[in-house]
């Protein structure tokens, strides 16, 4: 079984395009959305909404840094401190360019840090990249399930 990709965002447009992006880089694996830090950890203890979710971890987590609540700063540092939570590859989703952003998203832990590009076909391109990073060039730890792509129509 394919594990799930979430998605930490809480700006519908931002939600859309992803949304629309990943389906387009053809991942077969289910997507997942939380819509602010509590759906987010609620899902990912299985607690809450997500106390009925399958089992498992997702394949990685595509974080917005800023939310509504508490940061996605918060979130990582959430994640990284579980011990059933930290070895998911986390993905720092944001349109912040701010330098102490960037270093305390590193610090905590996050695998990656990538800036939304603003023009639409730069976002869904980044967005892609992003999905084909993951399902055919990342090694995930041992023991759980890569992230797959279909094969591409000829």
């Amino acid at each position: 079984m394919l594990k799930p990709i979430l998605l930490v965002e809480d700006d519908p447009s931002d939600l859309e395009l992803t949304l629309a992006a990943l389906a387009k880089s053809q991942l077969v694996n289910e997507v997942i959305v939380a819509r602010d830090d509590q759906e987010a950890i609620d899902y990912l203890r299985c607690e809450g909404d997500g106390r009925t979710r399958n089992p498992g971890n997702p394949a990685v987590i595509l974080l917005d840094l800023k939310l509504p609540k508490i940061d996605g700063l918060e979130v990582l540092e959430t994640i990284r401190s579980s011990d059933t939570l930290k070895s998911i590859a986390v993905v720092m989703l944001t349109s912040s360019r701010e330098e102490q952003d960037l270093a305390r998203s590193y610090a905590l832990g996050v695998n990656a840090y990538v800036v939304k590009p603003v023009e639409f076909n730069e976002f869904v391109e980044a967005i892609a990249d992003l999905g084909v990073f993951w399902a055919a060039l990342n090694e995930p730890p041992p023991g759980s399930t890569r992230v797959r792509r279909q094969p591409a129509s000829e």
